[in-house]
């Protein structure tokens, strides 16, 4: 019998092998962010489902294609920190879009307890 308390983000299926799944249900995680709030790279992996795979999910917002619609600039450090450089055109571009959605960047931080998410 299932778990009640347990919820799958991304149901397995056999037809997939485990890093496709794993990439889908990062970008399902990555369209789900809401708008005004940012979560970490290790939250995006855990609700994928993909265990401790921060570092691949930090890889895999890097791969992105220019343009993407996917809000790749709501993903930040455990500690709520930008991770790229702030003179990079893509740290600029970040700092924008969460400044537009009502997020304040200090000192290359965001507060988590504000604009955390989930």
């Amino acid at each position: 019998m299932k778990d009640p308390q347990k919820v799958t983000v991304f149901p397995q299926s056999p037809d997939v092998d485990a890093p496709e799944r794993h990439k889908e249900a990062f970008f399902q995680v990555l369209a789900s962010i809401p708008a005004g709030k940012v979560t970490s790279y290790g939250k995006v992996a855990e609700l994928a489902g993909m265990g401790r795979g921060a570092r691949l999910v930090g890889r895999w917002l890097g791969q992105l294609p220019g343009g993407t619609r996917l809000p790749w600039h709501r993903v930040l450090n455990s500690q709520g920190k930008l991770s790229l450089p702030p003179e990079s055109t893509s740290g600029a571009e970040q700092r924008r879009r969460l400044m537009a959605e009502g997020i304040l960047v200090r000192n290359g931080r965001v507060n988590l307890r504000q604009h955390g998410w989930p």
